[in-house]
């Protein structure tokens, strides 16, 4: 029984925060008929208002939003792209958010740079380490060999999760410093606005949550080295 509990608190850890991010973009994707404009349209309008040079909108493939700052693209799903929802209002303006960041060259904007390059290393140096390891402790004829192995393949893939927290302030500035005081500005009525911040927080939490789920890997790899 407390190995069942112990498992099913390690599930909610690991998969809770993608569930929710899940549920809350979800929740409020439905269309609102008298809703102005799409997704695409607000991120086009907020692009020429805050004069992001360069930049343009392009709509991306399913669960695909993001801002890329080497091409200058607003990426969008075509549910946020075409979509008429909270959500799609939401997203569309957190990705807004990011591109001004980096055409205003704010601090921030340099945590992604900065760590998410190291993460997926860390992601990818941890994955090797933990395929190799039977090989390398077989040559060495050990299992000591292939638990010090799996123990530094785990460290590096945790390492990931710890790489993308830190880019945590540069999501919550997307969101909180710039998406939401935007709508608040009556691009969105009043009512709408608890949704709003509840969607734009989902966004923030994305890349924890996706890394948290990630971990899932560690375990398909201990049950392959027992």
């Amino acid at each position: 029984m407390f190995y069942l509990i112990l498992a099913v608190i390690i599930v909610l850890i690991i998969f809770g925060p993608r569930l929710w991010v899940n549920y809350a973009i979800r929740k409020h994707n439905k269309p609102i008929e008298e809703m102005p404009g799409t997704g695409a349209e607000l991120a086009e309008h907020l692009i020429e208002r805050f004069k992001l040079e360069g930049v343009t909108v392009k709509k991306t493939a399913k669960d695909e939003d993001y801002y890329s700052p080497t091409e200058k693209i607003v990426g969008l799903s075509p549910e946020v792209y075409d979509g008429k929802s909270i959500s799609a209002i939401a997203i569309a303006a957190h990705e807004v958010g990011h591109a001004i960041q980096y055409i205003k060259q704010e601090p921030v904007s340099r945590l992604r740079d900065k760590y998410t390059g190291r993460a997926v290393a860390a992601q990818n140096f941890g994955i090797i380490i933990l395929s190799l390891s039977p090989l390398l402790g077989g040559m060495a004829r050990t299992p000591v060999v292939i638990g010090i192995l799996a123990l530094a393949g785990i460290l590096a893939m945790l390492s990931s999760v710890v790489l993308h927290a830190l880019i945590l302030p540069e999501e919550y500035d997307a969101s909180f410093g710039k998406a939401l005081p935007i709508l608040n500005e009556g691009y969105l009525p009043p009512e709408h606005m608890p949704a709003a911040r509840q969607v734009l927080k989902a966004c923030a939490l994305t890349y924890v949550a996706g890394a948290l789920a990630d971990i899932l890997s560690v375990w398909r790899w201990l049950a392959i080295l027992r």
